[in-house]
C-alpha cells in the first residue's frame, strides 16, 4: 500500500489532467518564490520588506492576480501572539534577527490557476522551529488519512488539534479567521485588472462567496473549520491546507494543496497535489541522514 503522504497515485489520477498541471505548476512557483525570498533573507529585513519581495519575484514571472497578496511574520508573529484582529495579519515593520524564525504566505494566480502556499523558516539556528516543523509531517499524514476515510471536516480538525496537544503545542490556525486549517481553491477568469480588497483578490473572494451560499444550500462549506458549517465530509476540490503550530512565541507551518476526488479507490480519493515541496523533502532528508 503506497505512504499516506505520496503526492498523485497510480491509475486515473496518476496522468494528471491539464487543470491539476496548472495548479501544480503555480503551487510549484509559489515555493520557488520563497525558497529564493528565503534565502535572501537576512538581520535588518522588515516584514514589509519581505512581502514586497515576494511580490516583485512573482510579477517579474507573470503574475498579475492573487488569491490574496503575500504575508510574511518574524518571530513571535509567527505564533500569532496576541493577534486580535485581521489587521495584524498584515505585514509590519517588525526587523529580522539572528535565530529568529519566519512564515512567508502567498497566494498567486497564474494563467487563471491558484496556489496558497506557507513556508516556514529560520535565519540561523533554532531549534524549537526545527522540532515544530519536524512535527508537522505527523499532521500532513493524519490529514490525507481521516479524508480518505471521509470522516467529517470538522472531526478531523478536532483530531488535528488533539494530536497538537498531544505534541505539547497550541493550535495557531483558530487565529485565522473564522479558524480555519483549509478553504477551497479554483480556477479564476482572467482579467486585464484585478483589484484587491483587504489584501485579498477580488476574483477570488466572489468565487469563495459563490462556493459559500451553493454550500449553504447543499449542507456544505468551502471554509474548513472548527464549526458546525464543516461538519460535512470533505467536498471533491481542490484544498489549501495549512495547520499551524505554536510554542513560546515560536510558529510554524506548511500550506499546499489537497485534492479531494469522488473515486471509490482510497488511494484517489483524495492525494497531495505535489510530493516534491521544500517540506516534504526535509521530512525525507531527515530520514535518510
Amino acid at each position: 500500500m503506497a505512504s499516506v503522504t505520496s503526492a498523485t497515485p497510480p491509475g486515473a489520477a496518476g496522468e494528471l489532467t491539464t487543470g491539476l498541471r496548472g495548479f501544480r505548476e503555480v503551487q510549484r512557483l509559489a515555493y520557488a518564490c520563497a525558497e529564493a525570498v528565503a534565502a535572501q533573507l537576512k538581520p535588518g529585513v522588515t516584514e514589509r520588506a519581505a512581502a514586497r519581495m515576494q511580490r516583485e519575484w512573482l510579477r517579474e514571472r507573470g503574475v498579475r492576480d492573487w488569491f490574496h497578496l503575500p504575508f510574511a511574520w518574524f518571530g513571535d508573529r509567527t505564533a500569532f501572539v496576541n493577534f486580535r484582529v485581521p489587521l495584524q495579519f498584515f505585514p509590519t515593520g517588525r526587523e529580522l534577527e539572528p535565530g529568529m524564525a519566519f512564515i512567508l504566505d502567498m497566494a498567486p494566480i497564474h494563467n487563471g490557476y491558484t496556489a496558497d502556499i506557507g513556508y516556514s523558516g529560520c535565519l540561523g539556528l533554532n531549534p524549537v522551529h526545527d522540532r515544530l516543523l519536524a512535527d508537522l509531517e505527523a499532521h500532513r499524514e493524519l490529514i490525507l488519512r481521516e479524508v480518505r476515510e471521509r470522516r467529517p471536516l470538522r472531526e478531523i480538525y478536532a483530531d488535528v488539534d488533539r494530536l497538537m496537544v498531544r505534541q505539547g503545542y497550541a493550535n495557531r490556525h483558530r487565529a485565522y479567521p473564522f479558524g480555519v486549517i483549509a478553504h477551497k481553491v479554483d480556477r479564476v477568469r482572467q482579467r486585464r485588472w484585478s483589484p484587491t480588497l483587504f489584501g485579498f483578490g477580488a476574483e477570488s473572494l466572489k468565487g469563495l462567496a459563490s462556493d459559500a451560499l451553493h454550500g449553504h444550500r447543499d449542507g456544505w462549506s468551502p471554509l474548513w473549520s472548527p464549526y458546525r458549517f464543516s461538519d460535512h465530509p470533505p467536498r471533491p476540490g481542490l484544498w489549501a491546507v495549512e495547520p499551524h503550530l505554536g510554542f513560546r512565541g515560536t510558529g510554524a507551518k506548511f500550506e499546499e494543496i489537497l485534492v479531494v476526488t469522488d473515486s471509490k479507490d482510497p488511494q484517489e480519493s483524495a492525494f497531495w497535489l505535489d510530493g516534491d515541496l521544500p517540506h516534504v523533502r526535509r521530512w525525507q532528508e531527515e530520514k535518510a541522514a
